[in-house]
C-alpha cells in the first residue's frame, strides 16, 4: 500500500512539473489553435525566406502583417539586388505593388483564401488543424507539427511547423518535397499578437510612397482600372491573383507568342537570327540587348532544342525552347513600360515574387516579372508543378 502511495505521488508530482513547464499533449495543442486564430484580431512578423530549389539558395526578407477581416500586408525584398514587393489586400482589392517600375495592379481576387503562404499564420494553422495524419513532437521550447503541405506548387509535399511553447508564436517552418528534400525555409525573426496599425498600413498610395523607386522618379504610380484592356501587347501582369473576366487582347498576345515561338515549325533565317547552342546546352546572353537567363533545372528527359532573337510586345525579346517528355519555351523580355490588365489567370507563389498562372483549353502560360524583366513560360504538355520549378530555377540563374 506505501509503495503505491509513493507510486501515485511521483506521478502527481510530474504531472505538475509538465504542467507547469507548459509541456502539452497534440489535442491540447490543436484545441488552443483552433479557438486562438478563430479570435485573433492581428499580427506582425517579419523573418528570412530561402528557397532551395535551384543550384544555389534564394534569400529573401519577409514582412507580414494581418489586420481582421481582411487586411493583409506582405514585403519581399532581396537586399543584395535592392528588390522590393509589396502585396496587399484592403477594401479595394487586391494590390501589387514594385516600386522599382513604380507600378501598382489591382486584381480581383479572394487571396489569399485561395491560395495559402507559407508566411502567412493562418495557413500554417489551417495546415495543421485539417491533417488528421498529423505528426506531433516537442522540444524545449517548441511544438513541433510534420504535417501535409497544401500550396498550389504540387512538389510541396510536407512542412515541419515549429510553434513556441508559450504563446504559439511561429519560430520556423521546413517544406520540403515527396523525398524530403528541402524546399523552403522561413525563419521569424519576430512576431507579435495584437499590433495596432495605422489605417495606411494597408493602403496602396501610403506603401508606395514609403517606397520610392529606384529610378528618383517623382512620377504617380500607373493603377489598373477595372476594365481596362490596355495592355502594352501582352505585357501582362506577372502577379495576378485569380480573377473572374476574360482579356480578349491577352488572349490575343498569347496567340501572338505562340506564333513568334513557331510551335511545331523552324523560323527561318529571314524571320529571326538563331542562336548557336554553348557547350552546356543553354543559349549564350543576347549581346547588346539584356543579360539572357537560363532556367537550370530541366524536367526529366527534356532537352534544350533552339533560341533565338525575337520582337514581343514591342520589345526586343530572347525565344528559347526545349522539347521531350515536354516542350515548352521560354520568353524574355525588358519591356520599357509595364501596363497593368486584368486577365483570367491564378496568382502563383514563385517564393522570390508572384507569379499569373492562366490555364487554356490547349495552353498554359506563367508570367512573372523581377528585376526589370518579364518572363513568359507556355506548354501545352508541362505540368504545373514543373513550370513553377523551371521558373524558380531561371532566378536561381540570374542570382549567381
Amino acid at each position: 500500500m506505501r509503495r503505491m502511495t509513493w507510486t501515485a505521488a511521483i506521478v502527481l508530482v510530474l504531472s505538475l512539473v509538465l504542467s507547469a513547464c507548459g509541456t502539452k499533449d497534440a489535442e491540447s495543442v490543436i484545441k488552443d489553435l483552433d479557438k486562438f486564430v478563430s479570435n485573433m484580431e492581428s499580427y506582425q512578423g517579419s523573418g528570412t525566406m530561402t528557397i532551395h530549389t535551384g543550384q544555389q539558395p534564394l534569400t529573401y526578407q519577409v514582412e507580414v502583417s494581418y489586420q481582421k477581416p481582411q487586411y493583409y500586408r506582405i514585403k519581399l525584398t532581396n537586399q543584395e539586388k535592392d528588390i522590393t514587393q509589396i502585396v496587399l489586400r484592403n477594401d479595394d482589392g487586391v494590390f501589387v505593388l514594385t516600386p522599382r517600375l513604380n507600378k501598382v495592379f489591382r486584381f480581383q481576387s479572394d487571396w489569399p483564401q485561395n491560395n495559402g503562404q507559407v508566411y502567412l499564420y493562418q495557413t500554417l494553422v489551417q495546415s495543421i488543424l485539417v491533417d488528421n495524419t498529423r505528426q506531433f513532437a516537442s522540444d524545449e521550447n517548441a511544438y513541433v507539427f510534420d504535417v501535409m503541405a497544401n500550396y498550389n506548387n504540387g512538389s510541396m509535399a510536407r512542412q515541419k511547423i515549429w510553434l513556441n511553447k508559450s504563446d504559439y508564436k511561429p519560430v520556423h517552418v521546413e517544406v520540403s518535397d515527396a523525398n524530403a528534400a528541402k524546399m523552403v525555409e522561413v525563419k521569424f525573426d519576430s512576431f507579435e499578437f495584437g499590433p495596432k496599425f495605422d489605417r495606411s498600413a494597408f493602403e496602396t498610395e501610403a506603401n508606395m510612397n514609403a517606397s520610392p523607386s529606384s529610378s528618383g522618379t517623382n512620377e504617380q504610380p500607373t493603377m489598373a482600372e477595372p476594365g481596362n484592356n490596355n495592355s502594352n501587347n501582352g505585357a501582362n501582369n506577372a502577379i495576378t491573383p485569380e480573377l473572374n473576366t476574360n482579356n480578349e487582347e491577352s488572349n490575343k498576345d498569347d496567340e501572338d507568342a505562340n506564333a513568334e515561338a513557331g510551335e511545331g515549325t523552324t523560323a527561318t533565317d529571314e524571320d529571326t537570327a538563331v542562336k548557336e547552342e554553348e557547350a552546356n546546352g543553354q543559349p549564350e546572353a543576347s549581346a547588346g540587348m539584356f543579360q539572357a537567363m537560363s532556367p537550370t533545372y530541366l524536367p526529366e528527359g527534356v532537352a534544350f532544342l533552339d533560341s533565338m532573337d525575337i520582337e514581343f510586345g514591342g520589345s526586343p525579346g530572347l525565344l528559347t525552347r526545349y522539347t521531350g517528355m515536354y516542350d515548352y519555351s521560354l520568353i524574355q523580355t525588358q519591356p520599357e513600360d509595364q501596363a497593368a490588365t486584368f486577365s483570367a489567370g491564378t496568382i502563383q507563389d514563385l517564393g522570390f515574387t508572384f507569379g499569373e498562372l492562366v490555364t487554356g483549353e490547349e495552353q498554359h502560360t506563367l508570367t512573372w516579372t523581377y528585376e526589370g524583366y518579364q518572363y513568359r513560360l507556355t506548354s501545352a504538355t508541362l505540368p504545373d508543378s514543373e513550370m513553377i520549378k523551371v521558373a524558380q530555377s531561371v532566378q536561381a540563374d540570374a542570382s549567381k
